[in-house]
């Protein structure tokens, strides 16, 4: 579908409509600012804004609909939401920034016919890259780069799919369009499943006090990296209760994770262990959402399935975040916003847009992370809606690949136009958006959240400690 006519306000009304919403809450949103934001021929500031507007204004119905009143006033600037996109990216912790300029193996390499980009953020993915290169533990990018060229990039591709690598080839739109998965992934952003029929349920909690949309909301979080810990941030910034369960198991990203984990409380379980099993299922027995963000059967595998949940707890939402999306033949497969940007197309029509020859170019956010991660939480609110109103329980889909199916839709400006936006490199750009407050490793300035609603209050609680600091217990 052509979207290039839409402006940010349009794309609301037009998801928002998809889900059945109530038209007439698309009048209580107010998106304010002209600015042109973060450098590239998409319209990335666009689904900035028109993401957390969403989500925002999908906190607001639920508000509405518990007391019984009209929808408040949702506000949401352009230039305040672009900076929300790179908030992992802005932060200050004791006076020192955050080191976002990490070198590593992975990145783009060439090959034989083209080139690949490679994931080494985890250990188990850096690992899986180098044996299937043939390489020891300590190799050096220049070996890398010289085992590469002994592959062709889609050939290298699927044996990176077969053997857990994270290693997708650089594409073109025309390439990309031709796949199988291309064709697999949903039109709009968010799909929406009622999976089983329950009288109308607010929550398990009424709280004492109504200061924020999602008060009283209980969520369980599954997740690393950006996208799905970005939907629970957003959550918790509307009042929700929501437990981080990460594994001891796992690596973790901490960079990332001061950031990300703002608002929530964070509780270490080991789900192989019987104990930290019973753990967790008693927190989903009473819980309003559980989110996970791994490849989609993961937890299934584990006894977790969609089935298995809701026979534990008709109330639930369970909202799922992936790569790639519930179907298709690479729906099983692992991957990252960069990955996405590479294979689909978006980094070579970015460089051609440029007009510097260079081979690809990567957009000035992670604006998939960040899009899929507010369109999931706008998803569950809007869930969470249906649940009160009609009763239920319900899943969530969304994946970065229907995100920049999206933004694709929103079409792209051609030359170097769209490459004189205003972007922020530093904290020192954005200081008017920043708060300071004490976390649990020290003074933290980091980016409020872009969205208001009038009368209710918006912000985290809680600020980030270290992972597995809290017990596993609701608040209230």
């Amino acid at each position: 579908m052509n979207r290039s006519h839409f402006d940010p306000r349009e794309t609301v009304a037009n998801i928002w409509r998809s889900l059945n919403m109530p038209r007439n809450a698309i009048d209580s949103l107010q998106l304010t600012g002209f600015e042109q934001c973060l450098s590239s021929s998409f319209k990335v500031d666009h689904i900035a804004q028109s993401s957390i507007a969403l989500s925002a204004l999908a906190a607001a119905q639920f508000w509405a609909i518990r007391n019984s009143s009209s929808i408040p006033t949702v506000r949401v600037p352009i230039e305040h939401a672009c900076v929300e996109f790179k908030s992992e990216r802005l932060y200050v912790l004791n006076g020192v920034p955050v080191d976002k300029w990490k070198n590593g193996i992975g990145g783009l390499h060439k090959t034989q016919d083209g080139y690949v980009r490679m994931h080494d953020s985890f250990p188990n993915h850096r690992q899986h890259a180098l044996e299937l290169l043939g390489l020891q533990n300590d190799a050096t990018r220049e070996q890398v780069a010289a085992q590469m060229l002994k592959w062709r990039a889609v050939g290298l591709e699927q044996e990176a799919f077969r053997r857990g690598a994270v290693i997708l080839a650089l594409r073109s739109f025309k390439d990309w369009d031709n796949l199988s998965q291309a064709q697999a992934v949903a039109d709009l952003p968010i799909l929406l499943e009622k999976l089983s029929d329950s009288e109308p349920f607010v929550s398990w909690n009424k709280p004492a006090q109504m200061d924020k949309c999602l008060r009283g909301i209980r969520v369980v979080e599954m997740s690393r990296v950006i996208a799905a810990p970005v939907a629970g941030k957003t959550l918790a910034a509307h009042g929700a209760d929501v437990i981080w369960v990460t594994s001891p198991n796992l690596a973790n990203l901490p960079d990332l994770d001061r950031d990300l984990a703002r608002g929530k409380r964070t509780v270490q379980l080991d789900i192989q262990e019987p104990n930290d099993r019973e753990k967790l299922l008693e927190l989903l027995r009473t819980a309003d959402v559980f989110i996970q963000g791994y490849r989609p059967g993961s937890l299934a595998a584990r006894g977790l399935s969609p089935e298995e949940l809701t026979r534990t707890n008709p109330n639930l939402v369970i909202a799922n975040l992936s790569a790639w999306g519930p179907n298709g033949p690479w729906a099983q497969y692992r991957g990252f916003d960069s990955l996405v940007q590479t294979c689909s197309g978006i980094n070579v029509a970015d460089a051609e847009a440029f007009g510097e020859n260079e081979v690809a170019r990567v957009l000035p956010c992670q604006v998939f992370d960040h899009g899929a991660g507010y369109l999931l939480a706008s998803g569950i609110s809007i869930a969470l809606c249906k649940r009160a109103t009609e009763g239920g329980s319900y899943q969530v889909h969304v994946s970065l690949a229907g995100v920049m199916k999206y933004m694709r839709s929103l079409g792209h400006r051609h030359g170097r136009s769209g490459f004189d936006r205003k972007d922020f490199k530093d904290a020192m750009d954005v200081e008017r958006y920043l708060e300071t407050r004490e976390s649990g490793f020290g003074e933290l300035r980091a980016v409020r959240h872009a969205a208001a609603i009038e009368g209710i209050q918006v912000g985290w609680d809680i600020m980030p400690k270290p992972l597995g600091t809290d017990q596993s217990g609701w608040l209230e």
